[in-house]
């Protein structure tokens, strides 16, 4: 397999065992010892094991933190920023999903800052707070294919103490150098790539119908989304498939990028039921997809036709995307009922429907939501039943 070296939105190495080069990235930022974050389920496996060796040898001196959480916490970037400093490191080696690149990049924002991190969610102008000189340099390595987190300015991030998911968001947050090798993503399950690959099509999805002119982020959404119709069931079927994985790897990253002009309900509907019930984000995003878009048919309708026509579905119509939605997520055996995976009593709906409307995703939307809205879509998602 070739080897590409792209620079759009930053620097991209990409290929087959790109891995290796990873030594000479830190090198290339001048990092002599860096923090690397990962989690505790990745931290064991010989891809990591063989990963810092290959760096030692290289001469990169390493410090790891490793207790990230499936939906990271402030608590884990607080722990990792005095670890970094504790043991003087200059650059951090964000390594895993998309929790292990969010905690990274926000240790390594949060390095030269002196107001806490909540100082810096995503409303307003808050990232202007922000001192931009002292951010440590990030080196981002994906082993899923999902949030493209590594091509993302933002990191999500739990408050333990108000129970919501906030977007912390800086430009900088954005890696100086990612590494997309595929050979990282062959030992993912199926219900993982599956979840992940969902949560990169929501991504390029909300992106082409959030509200806003964006033509940049269109474009890139539309061939993101051709790109996941016809490589993620290959990369799901054969995860050894190294040109599906591979192609999974830039979809995601596409979506991180497009998305930069907005997202919408389905992720408003998620970050609090990733809060409240642990649950995976990329699969809340596939459950919670057709009950959005069907809400939204009517602000919509014109850019799905359009997409349709891209994609060149047999049926070009609003219902025949609906409809390849839903095949899609019957080939990846996607729960269609939030309450497949939940429990109804489990599902706080008045406090779900509050945080949803307050999240930042929900700007984007292409309909304008109230309160009543999310409660609603939360009610369908329960029921089964599509608008």
């Amino acid at each position: 397999m070739q080897k590409y070296n792209w620079n759009y939105p930053t620097n991209i190495w990409v290929g087959e065992n790109r891995v290796k080069d990873l030594g000479f990235a830190c090198k290339t930022l001048n990092i002599k010892k860096a923090l690397f974050v990962t989690d505790s389920g990745l931290i064991n496996s010989d891809i990591v094991k063989k990963t810092i060796s290959e760096l030692k040898i290289n001469g990169i001196y390493i410090e790891i933190y490793s207790k990230v959480k499936s939906n990271p916490t402030g608590t884990n970037v607080t722990e990792g920023v005095e670890f970094y400093r504790k043991n003087q490191c200059d650059g951090v080696i964000a390594f895993g999903g998309g929790s292990g690149l969010d905690v990274g990049k926000a240790i390594a924002f949060m390095i030269g800052q002196t107001l806490p991190i909540w100082s810096f969610v995503d409303v307003g102008d808050n990232w202007t707070k922000a001192n931009s000189n002292d951010i440590a340099p990030i080196i981002a390595v994906p082993t899923t294919a999902g949030t493209g987190s590594e091509t993302g300015r933002a990191s999500v991030i739990l408050n333990e103490q108000t129970g919501v998911k906030n977007i912390i968001f800086h430009p900088k947050f954005l890696p100086s150098i990612v590494i997309l090798d595929p050979i990282l993503t062959l030992g993912l399950p199926k219900e993982m790539t599956a979840a992940t690959g969902m949560d990169a099509l929501a991504h390029n999805l909300e992106a082409y119908c959030a509200v806003g002119f964006h033509p940049m982020a269109d474009g890139i959404a539309l061939e993101g989304m051709k790109i996941i119709f016809k490589w993620l069931p290959k990369a799901y079927d054969d995860g050894s498939d190294i040109e599906a994985r591979l192609n999974m790897l830039t979809a995601a990253s596409m979506g991180s990028t497009a998305f930069q002009k907005g997202l919408g309900a389905i992720h408003s509907l998620s970050h609090p039921v990733n809060a409240l019930n642990n649950l995976h984000h990329g699969l809340s995003n596939a459950i919670f997809m057709p009950y959005v878009l069907t809400f939204n048919k009517d602000s919509i309708q014109e850019k799905i036709i359009k997409l349709c026509e891209y994609l060149e579905l047999k049926d070009t119509s609003f219902e025949g995307f609906i409809d390849a939605i839903l095949c899609l997520r019957k080939k990846l055996n996607i729960p269609h009922k939030i309450t497949d995976v939940i429990e109804e009593k489990e599902l706080q709906l008045d406090r779900l429907s509050s945080m949803a409307f307050k999240d930042p995703s929900t700007n984007g939307n292409p309909k304008k939501l109230n309160e009543s809205d999310m409660k609603l879509m939360y009610q369908y998602s329960i029921s089964g039943e599509l608008f």
